[in-house]
Parts: C-alpha cells; sequence; structure tokens
C-alpha cells in the first residue's frame, strides 16, 4: 500500500509535465501513444509533416501516454546529449540488453566511458587487411553467381553484406572463423547464435513490453525468444572459453617477463586481445578494469555488424539512382594501383568519403534515439517556439522520467540545415558543407549518423573504415542496377532501417539488384 502510495507523486509529476504545453499530432493509442508511428521504418514523411506543422519541437506521447519530447533542434539535441541527466530509458535497456546482452548499446555512465581501449586509430589501421580481404571474399562469391547466370546477375544483395561483416565481427572482435561467407560447409555453431539474435524484429505489442519489463512471467516464450535465449547461451559458453585461452596465451608470452605488465607494452589486433591485455595491464584503476563478462559483451559485437551491413546496402542503392555518381566514384577507385589500400590510401580518396557521407545523412541506418531525463531540467532552444497556449517560449521545461526522441533522419533531412535539395543523394555538398551543419553534434561528420556526446558510438571508426572498404573492392569490380521499381524500395526495422520492398515486407529486408562486371575499357 505504502509503496503504491509512493508512486502516486512520481505519476503526476510526469503525467504533468510542463512539456504538455507543446504543440504535437493528436495521438493515435491511448496506450502505445505514438510509439508505433515513431518506430514505423519509413516514417520520415509523418515526421516532415510534424516539423513543418509544429516545428522541430514536438509533443507526443510515449507509452501510457506520457508527454514525450520529439525533436529535430540542434540545440536541444546537445543539450541531450552532452548531458548526464539524460539516459536510456528502462524499455530501451530493457529490450536491447534481452538481444545484445549487457554492451555498449546499453550501459550507461561511468561503464560507458571506460568501453573504448581498442577503438583507436591505431588500432583500427591494424584491421585494414580483414576488411579488405573479406570485402574481396564477398566480391569473388558474387562473381561466381554472376558468371552461373551468363554475365548479369540478380542478387539480393542484403544477405552477402550481413554475412561479410559478420565474418569481419568475428575475425576482428575475437579472431574467431565464423565463416558466416563460407557457402560450402554447414554454419559455424557462433555463426548460427548471431543468425537468430539478428531476424526480424517483432512488431511492437502490448505483451512484447509486459514480458520485456517482467521476463519472470514470460512462462510460455514464443520461439524468437526460445532462439534468443538459446544463442546467449551458446555465445557466452564460446566467449568464456576464447577468453580463458587468449588470457592464457598472454600470460605463456609474457612469462619470461616481469609481471608489471604495462599497458604500452601490450601489442595485438583482435578487438578481444587488445581488451584482456588492457584489462591485464598494472597501470589502469579498478574501476576501468572489466570483468569477463563485460570483456565478452563488448567484443561481441553483434549489433555493429547489422548497421555497417544495412549501410553498404544504402551505398549501392543510392548509387543504382546515381549512374553518374557511380561512375565518378569508379574512377577514382580504379586510379588506386592496389587491390589491397591501406586504411590511409582510402582515407585518401576524397570522392569514396563524400560518397559514404552523403549515404550516412540521406540513409542513416539509425533513425532515431531515446532518452529519459533523470531529474528535472530547461531545456535551450535554437528559435523561440509558441506553445498551445499561443505563447512564444525560449526555453522547453522538462520533467523528470519524460522521455526524449532524437530524430537523426529529420536532422539529417532538415532543408534549414542542408537547402531545398536535402532529400537528393548528392556526394559533391560535402566539398563545402554547410556552415549551419556545424550546429549538429555528431561525433562524426557533423551527422548523428553514430550519435554524439558520451553515448557516442565508441566503434565508429571500426564502421566507416569496413564500409570504405566494401564500396572500394565492390564498385571496382561491378557495375550496379536496381532490378525493381525504385518506388518499391522502402525499409523494415524498429531502430535501424533496414531496405525493404514495400511490395513484399513480410519477406523482411531484401535489395535486389542486377550485378555484372565492370570491364576496364
Amino acid at each position: 500500500m505504502l509503496a503504491a502510495i509512493s508512486v502516486v507523486p512520481v505519476l503526476v509529476r510526469v503525467y504533468l509535465s510542463p512539456l504538455r504545453t507543446l504543440q504535437g499530432p493528436p495521438s493515435p493509442s491511448s496506450f502505445y501513444g505514438h510509439v508505433r508511428q515513431v518506430c514505423k521504418a519509413g516514417n520520415a514523411p509523418t515526421t516532415r509533416q510534424w516539423v513543418k506543422q509544429y516545428g522541430t519541437n514536438v509533443l507526443c506521447r510515449w507509452l501510457f501516454m506520457i508527454p514525450c519530447l520529439w525533436t529535430a533542434d540542434p540545440l536541444v539535441i546537445r543539450h541531450v546529449l552532452h548531458s548526464g541527466n539524460y539516459v536510456k530509458p528502462w524499455e530501451a535497456r530493457i529490450s536491447a540488453s534481452r538481444v545484445v546482452g549487457d554492451s555498449v548499446l546499453v550501459a550507461e555512465g561511468e561503464k560507458h566511458k571506460g568501453q573504448n581501449p581498442a577503438f583507436g586509430p591505431a588500432q583500427i589501421r591494424e584491421l585494414a587487411h580483414i576488411f579488405i580481404s573479406k570485402s574481396a571474399e564477398l566480391r569473388d562469391l558474387w562473381a561466381g553467381e554472376v558468371a552461373a547466370q551468363g554475365g548479369n546477375a540478380k542478387l539480393n544483395i542484403v544477405d552477402g553484406l550481413k554475412k561479410m561483416t559478420l565474418d569481419v565481427i568475428g575475425l576482428a572482435g575475437f579472431d574467431y572463423h565464423l565463416e558466416a561467407l563460407n557457402a560450402k560447409d554447414r554454419p559455424t555453431e557462433l555463426n548460427e547464435a548471431f543468425s537468430h539474435i539478428f531476424n526480424a524484429t517483432p512488431p511492437v505489442s502490448i505483451f512484447r513490453i509486459i514480458m520485456d519489463f517482467l521476463p519472470f512471467l514470460d512462462f510460455f516464450p514464443d520461439e524468437r525468444t526460445k532462439a534468443i535465449r538459446a544463442a546467449h547461451a551458446t555465445m557466452h559458453r564460446i566467449g568464456t572459453q576464447l577468453i580463458r585461452d587468449k588470457r592464457a596465451a598472454i600470460m605463456r608470452e609474457r612469462a619470461d617477463k616481469s609481471s608489471n605488465i604495462e599497458k604500452k607494452d601490450l601489442p595485438g589486433r583482435d578487438l578481444l586481445t587488445l581488451l584482456i591485455k588492457a584489462n591485464m595491464a598494472t597501470n589502469i584503476p579498478e574501476n576501468q578494469r572489466l570483468s569477463d563478462a563485460e570483456v565478452m559483451s563488448r567484443t561481441f559485437l553483434v549489433a555493429g555488424h547489422e548497421t555497417t551491413s544495412t549501410a553498404a546496402a544504402w551505398v549501392l542503392f543510392a548509387l543504382t539512382q546515381a549512374p553518374r555518381v557511380q561512375q565518378k566514384l569508379r574512377e577514382e577507385l580504379l586510379g588506386v594501383q592496389t587491390e589491397s589500400p591501406t586504411m590511409d590510401e582510402l582515407a585518401a580518396l576524397p570522392y569514396l568519403d563524400r560518397v559514404v557521407r552523403e549515404t550516412l545523412r540521406l540513409h542513416a541506418p539509425v533513425s532515431f534515439t531515446l532518452r529519459s531525463a533523470a531529474e528535472d531540467d530547461v531545456l535551450p532552444v535554437s528559435e523561440p517556439l509558441v506553445d498551445r497556449n499561443g505563447k512564444t517560449q525560449h526555453e522547453i521545461r522538462i520533467a523528470k522520467g519524460n522521455r526524449v526522441i532524437v530524430s537523426i533522419l529529420a536532422l539529417h533531412h532538415s532543408t534549414e540545415i542542408w537547402g531545398e535539395d536535402a532529400l537528393e543523394f548528392r556526394p559533391e555538398r560535402w566539398e563545402t558543407p554547410p556552415e549551419e551543419a556545424s550546429s549538429i553534434p555528431g561525433v562524426w561528420g557533423h551527422m548523428l549518423t553514430f550519435s554524439g556526446g558520451p553515448h557516442a558510438c565508441i566503434g565508429y571508426r571500426f564502421s566507416v573504415a569496413e564500409l570504405k572498404a566494401l564500396v572500394f573492392t565492390l564498385v571496382r569490380a561491378f557495375e550496379f542496377e536496381l532490378a525493381v521499381d525504385p518506388e518499391d524500395v522502402g525499409s523494415v526495422g524498429m531502430f535501424t532501417q533496414r531496405p525493404a520492398l514495400r511490395s513484399e515486407l513480410a519477406k523482411g529486408s531484401q535489395l535486389p539488384l542486377l550485378i555484372r562486371p565492370h570491364v576496364r575499357s
């Protein structure tokens, strides 16, 4: 009884939030609020209409009709992402942790800050040969399929890209051959586990929300839940053994040296080895030392392969819609005198960089991110706004517990920032980026593709380097055309927007392209 009474003031504060004075669209559901609209793939037209009608700061309703701030305001976003007051809410952390475990996606505070000893430029440079070799393996696989179909093949490129990026995570992450691209042999046990993790995301439902929040009530789990649980068990068993084996190898390597291992004395390549060695160093604070479970969760970057493969698919789609860009890019790539460039050589290709940046702007794989206010706060705004009472406001007040939806796509598609051609694929805009783009508080490239602030994606260098290696290898070798009507191309997913066909949404992510070898003149 006392517990119930103590909850009342919390509910009153949340529901009577000052956010209620903002303008916003009517709620389509008294339970889901606007959640299904916000989480629905391909919702960009809806949110563009919100901006047009209500501005860049909009009142919408989260689960249980809780007032929520939807924003595409750069100043508000900077405050939210860089302030320690805004954390991932329980529904985001619980749902994510059921899939990816206690990983970088769900960590908070100091726990998140101490997670990047293996993601610096020097470490990523050491992994370049893996990115290139696996890209070449995918190229050769596609070349075989093209030859088998008479020199012009129709392929669903999503499948191959997912397998390639999964193989990269295996080798670069923990020096493990997943063999996802190996069509001849049966998939490895760990490969199958990862595949189960990222099967089609179920739609938002009351039942799924309750089970995520109260998993001990899930007496009759569905097949997807059973598969995820089994996959986690497999990952834990194999991951634990990998850590034991690597730690033993490190100790043997250092047996003839002093037991005082310094961080600077510990070279390595795969991320698991780097993390274990850094964790064994004697010159790091105890609060930055990770448990074996934490080391494992930071190495099994299953989410990374999904977003990188999605980004690569959108790059190839964009190139099919801009043949001139595809040709210009290919000419630059063929000017490189080696098929195995270093990361520095890839970084020196300006048009490749512009194509990648423009794709990650226009087709950002992650469409939004969600935060919750830990305490009452006042948010600065880029420009004054008129509330639903007709009063001009120069700030936004928010109550503890209110959610903030940071719309990545709306910011990336803003005509106020990118100009009237914001929805066009035009890599040349990155020759002289608009001054307004400098207001976007992203960790990379004046965009929010990899978020920003303390919770920015720590693997962004890894992802960009891998993406450039893929595009370099594939565009040098093939010419790409879209095999379906462009109007039929849409997306599926919630947080990650994966390419799909509107006419076949039930089949999940797919992108059929016509592929033929490029013949040099």
